[in-house]
């Protein structure tokens, strides 16, 4: 996995059977990386269970810290802890949320706001030889979204080594409009840049064309059916951090597949974004 030095990992109710703490151990393992263990908990006290663990994994050769803290909200206590640990990689179990979204989950909130990269654990099978699933969207061509691409599929590539499996990616494009298409232009022509695109990723990436998934479609409905048909393991997608009403109401795509997704979600930021959200956390 990319470097790394320091993972923070949030425990919820099933604790030593957490499966972010699994596969944070898998993880701090093959990187040396410190694990910080989070109790986010204003009712109980959780002291002795975190000693607990923190002994068992000193004995077994971990580096460990823990604390429990509350603040205002589940997602503002990690940011917090986050922040004042100087933690690389947020890892958390995620649990589906109902239906009904009419305020923003507290997951969705943490992948918003947290200026580092989250993994959503969502299963307790092993990385080893598995899918490893790239999800760009190749449509934005702007620098940001240019920046993110390449970075999605750099850390994807590099998971995929480590964990000896295989690099697949993955892509939706928009149908093309007959309003957006000039008299005479055939839609093959349209669709050029995209293909363009997906090329020059393909070749500096070494992707193979059966490791390639390109259709046109909504990217929350391509990408949980690609990542099932090839039992992903995790998959590595970006969040563009949106913020206020526009946020809230639109959301993005890695929020969008969080719950359908059956495999880990990886989510990444661009450093400038990253740097956004740093300077919005120390404001207050």
């Amino acid at each position: 996995m990319y470097e790394i030095g320091r993972l923070l990992v949030v425990l919820g109710d099933e604790h030593g059977q957490s499966l972010a703490l699994r596969r944070a151990r898998l993880i701090a393992k093959a990187t040396g990386a410190h694990m910080h263990l989070l109790v986010c908990d204003r009712q109980h006290d959780r002291t002795a269970l975190l000693a607990g663990l923190k002994a068992q994994l000193v004995d077994n050769g971990y580096s460990v810290t823990s604390e429990q803290a509350w603040e205002a909200s589940l997602h503002e206590t990690i940011l917090s802890v986050q922040q004042a640990e100087g933690c690389d990689l947020v890892i958390k179990q995620h649990l589906p949320d109902g239906p009904l979204k009419l305020i923003a989950p507290e997951d969705w909130k943490l992948l918003r706001y947290c200026p580092c990269t989250v993994l959503m654990v969502k299963h307790d099978r092993f990385w080893t030889g598995g899918v490893v699933l790239a999800a760009v969207d190749i449509g934005n061509a702007d620098t940001t979204h240019r920046a993110l691409q390449e970075q999605i599929i750099d850390q994807a590539f590099q998971i995929a080594e480590l964990a000896k499996g295989s690099l697949h990616l993955v892509s939706a494009h928009p149908a093309p409009t007959l309003a957006a298409i000039p008299l005479f232009q055939a839609a093959s022509e349209v669709l050029e840049p995209y293909r363009e695109r997906y090329q020059s990723l393909q070749a500096h990436f070494d992707i193979d064309d059966e490791a390639l998934h390109i259709a046109q479609g909504p990217a929350d409905a391509l990408i949980p059916f690609v990542a099932e048909q090839l039992d992903a393991v995790v998959t590595v997608i970006g969040t563009v951090a949106r913020d206020g009403i526009a946020g809230a109401l639109i959301g993005n795509t890695a929020e969008a597949v969080l719950d359908t997704l059956q495999s880990d979600v990886l989510v990444l930021k661009t450093e400038a974004i990253s740097a956004h959200l740093v300077a919005r956390l120390q404001r207050g």
